[in-house]
């Protein structure tokens, strides 16, 4: 049974950080650390003690983790970042929230001697010679060791302490990833076996000038000696104690959302009565007002968890090619149950969240290719734009007249209406313009939702609903929020700015009320949108027409999808420039053996030219792929590069180092690259994050080229999002333990009686047997709706509950037995 560990965070705002800039402010961003490992970094906030930040993540962690950090840095253009705080959460913190944290949380101090990390391999024996006794530690290597030296690596020596008395090692110089290879002996007296003493092996970090600098240590109960006299294998690093303190609140405080989920994953041959069920429930309705595992589904997810039900099912469909049946099935039986069209999918019901979703797993490319240029082009010209006279600041405007001064309120107006027209006339030529871009399966589930609408509302009057119907989710939940929010949609790397942030808003305002048919113009508050009526109007015969072409497709042009994948392998899940290490001929200088390179990424191939409209790539089967990792920074003395290993028909490792422009690039690609080779089976376990230069390894100093890894890979470490590989274990799990929260309230719901239900039974009975019948028939007419299939779907839960029961006993017994 395997295990699924995924982790849920959301940095929401800061707030009265304190001011390390001469101007009194502070330019604040957040790094997270899981194991002190950067997993992503926020914008900075410039100029703000009371940062807005608003960005999440999920990281899937198969291997699990120990700590969650986030730490609040001041961005500074000369020297080094200023470091303001941290916040620590231990994983069992985390998980004791089970519906996670969400909370204000005061910085604390950040202390050298708790910022430690790494491993170390060590081998422990109690010998017994001529009655003497002595103690014996092999201390063999320590890997990942933390940076103490300015040049991104430290000089390690460990040190193993019991009852006063030491031993050292040699110092290794200039490495995070040490091998010793030494033996050290202290010998005991007969009052050092008392059983509550332990043994603590430290390792330090030497100094020429000044004092050490503490790296880490391991703590060994002298009972465990006692018990078995032969201990060995590789222990995890601990800080010297617990010594922070939240400084009362003078470093401020960050509102964070964090929520872990674990998972054992069954095999897929015990989620397949479940699966089999959801595929029911769209391929053979009965009746679409009827009962089924879906509206069962629905009726015990609550209204926090519905988003992300909505997306596992998505995936679940996806992965079974029938994503257009289930999305007709809700969309009909939401269509059906509304008799005011001005209604329509404006609750949050899982038919809405599906779409939403749905467009999301399928669309984010398409969007790209169809807002990026115009997202970029408002980002790069930062014009000041302003439409509401209560707003407007006209000493937010660079312009002048001459010498009459500063522009006036009308000019400012009349030069931000020239603006949105030109930036909204280019959204809606893109969109308009997109109809053979818009992937298939989009086309025909809007066609399906075209069909539904316009066969329940026949008045004449209604004739705009089934346009509606479409542009509400097209243009008010898919392109319009990219529009407000582009870094959260991966369209841009930084949050806009207050200024290109009110130009998009004002943008995204315009474009709802494109995808309205410009219905409600005039109604509102917002009276001052009113120079941008006339182009909404005018766009309203192109968007109706644009419309009507995308849904002008044939249902069987939809290819079936991939299980494991959402894409198609000829589609291009990640592209742009990086820099290559240029490996072949002499040795260059770090900073020139870099190229820049522009990469493609697809589910079968990375691939990389010079130029983007290069037709002859170099190209790297993803198959072949089997390590993808971050390199130290020392080993070509440059920050964000990453490695892709792979493995030729020979069996010949080769490497192939690409640096990123950011540390949120660098997680981006790695992420994604793991995902496409997630299933390969030749993965290594262990990596070299340095690279073998001058003849030998710059991270744990060995000669030999082909000596295996010093560290430990991190492979199927991702971050999750649109392009997540389809798992349908992990979702099957994810549904199933939906419905184990909700059973309860199923059986009561559907299979529990009343007590005037009861009587009725009972009376039919009587009835019944008057005239010589059991009453069966009229039992089943009495009994409750959906009777039937929640008894099958009660069942598959129960069986699956059971199942994991049995799986966590084994699991037990094998970790007792080899105790």
């Amino acid at each position: 049974m395997a295990k699924n560990t995924s982790l849920y965070f959301r940095i929401v705002e800061g707030r009265n950080l304190p001011a390390k800039d001469v101007s009194g402010t502070s330019d604040p961003y957040c790094i997270v650390k899981v194991d002190n490992e950067v997993v992503a970094r926020t914008a900075t906030v410039w100029k703000n003690l009371n940062p807005f930040w608003g960005e999440e993540y999920t990281l899937h962690l198969p291997m699990g983790f120990h700590t969650l950090s986030f730490h609040v840095m001041d961005e500074d253009t000369i020297g080094h970042d200023d470091v303001i705080g941290k916040i620590s959460l231990s994983k069992e913190a985390i998980g004791a929230q089970a519906k996670g944290l969400d909370s204000w949380l005061n910085l604390t101090r950040v202390n050298p001697d708790e910022e430690v990390q790494g491993e170390i391999h060590l081998g422990l024996e109690l010998r017994k010679d001529a009655g003497k006794f002595s103690l014996h530690c092999e201390v063999i290597e320590a890997r990942d060791l933390a940076p103490r030296d300015i040049c991104g690596t430290s000089d390690p020596f460990a040190k193993v302490i019991f009852n006063n008395r030491s031993a050292e090692t040699s110092i290794i110089k200039k490495t995070r990833f040490p091998h010793w290879g030494e033996t050290l002996e202290l010998n005991l007296d007969a009052e050092d076996l008392r059983d509550e003493r332990n043994v603590t092996v430290e390792v330090w970090d030497w100094d020429m000038v000044g004092k050490n600098d503490f790296l880490g240590k391991v703590e060994i109960s002298f009972a465990c000696l006692h018990k078995s006299p032969l201990l060995g294998g590789w222990f995890r690093l601990l800080p010297l104690g617990n010594r922070e303190a939240d400084a009362g609140g003078k470093l401020g405080a960050l509102r964070l959302k964090v929520r872990l989920v674990e998972d054992r994953i069954l095999p897929s041959m015990y989620y397949q009565p479940l699966i089999d069920l959801l595929v029911e429930s769209v391929i053979s309705p009965t009746e679409v007002e009827d009962s089924s595992a879906l509206t069962m589904l629905e009726d015990v997810t609550t209204v926090e968890s519905r988003q992300d039900v909505a997306m596992t099912l998505v995936k679940i469909y996806l992965g079974q090619g029938l994503v257009v049946p289930f999305l007709d099935y809700l969309n009909t039986r939401e269509v059906n149950q509304t008799t005011d069209p001005n209604t329509l999918f404006r609750s949050n019901s899982l038919a809405s969240k599906a779409m939403e979703q749905f467009m999301k797993a399928v669309g984010m490319l398409y969007l790209h290719e169809v807002l990026k240029p115009i997202i970029n082009r408002v980002f790069d010209e930062k014009k000041y734009i302003e439409l509401d006279p209560c707003k407007i600041d006209l000493n937010c405007t660079s312009k002048r007249i001459s010498f009459k001064g500063a522009v006036s309120e009308e000019e400012v107006r009349g030069s931000s209406v020239e603006m949105l027209h030109s930036y909204l006339t280019s959204i809606i030529e893109s969109i308009v313009g997109s109809v053979d871009q818009c992937p298939p399966v989009m086309r025909v589930a809007f066609k399906q939702l075209h069909k539904r609408v316009e066969e329940q509302f026949t008045e004449p009057e209604n004739e705009d609903v089934k346009y509606l119907a479409i542009s509400g989710f097209f243009f008010l939940r898919f392109f319009a929020p990219a529009i407000l929010t582009p870094k959260l949609f991966h369209l841009r790397d930084q949050h806009a700015d207050t200024r290109t942030s009110r130009t998009l808003l004002l943008l995204a305002k315009a474009l709802q009320s494109v995808g309205n048919l410009g219905l409600q113009l005039g109604h509102g508050k917002e009276q001052w949108m009113a120079p941008l009526h006339p182009i909404i109007l005018r766009s309203v015969a192109s968007v109706k027409d644009f419309l009507d072409k995308l849904i002008d497709i044939d249902h069987d042009v939809v290819l079936e999808v991939p299980q494991r994948a959402v894409f198609m392998p000829s589609v291009t899940v990640k592209e742009g420039y990086l820099h290559k290490h240029k490996a072949e001929g002499p040795q260059l200088l770090s900073r020139f053996a870099f190229k820049k390179r522009y990469f493609w990424l697809t589910s079968e191939m990375l691939s990389y030219a010079k130029m983007p409209d290069w037709q002859v790539r170099s190209s790297i089967p993803i198959q072949c792929v089997c390590a993808v990792e971050r390199v130290d920074e020392n080993a070509f003395q440059l920050q964000n590069v990453m490695q892709v290993i792979t493995q030729d028909n020979d069996g010949q490792l080769h490497t192939m180092y690409i640096q990123c422009k950011n540390v949120n690039e660098l997680n981006q690609w790695l992420s994604a690259v793991r995902k496409a080779s997630i299933h390969n089976e030749c993965m290594l376990p262990s990596f070299h994050p340095g690279a073998h230069r001058s003849g030998k390894w710059t991270c744990c100093l060995q000669a030999d080229r082909s000596v295996a890894g010093c560290s430990r890979s991190h492979s199927a470490v991702t971050l999750g999002d649109w392009s997540d590989p389809l798992d349908p274990d992990v979702e099957a799990q994810t549904i199933y333990k939906q419905l184990l929260q909700g059973k309860d309230k199923l059986r009561k719901k559907y299979l529990e009686t009343t007590d005037t239900d009861q009587s009725s039974i009972n009376k039919a009975k009587t009835i019944n047997s008057d005239i010589h019948t059991d009453g069966a028939e009229c039992h089943l007419e009495l009994m409750k709706p959906g009777h039937n299939l929640a008894t099958r779907l009660l069942l598959v839960i129960e069986d699956l509950e059971q199942v994991h029961v049995t799986f966590q006993h084994r699991e037990k017994e094998d970790v007792t037995s080899i105790i």
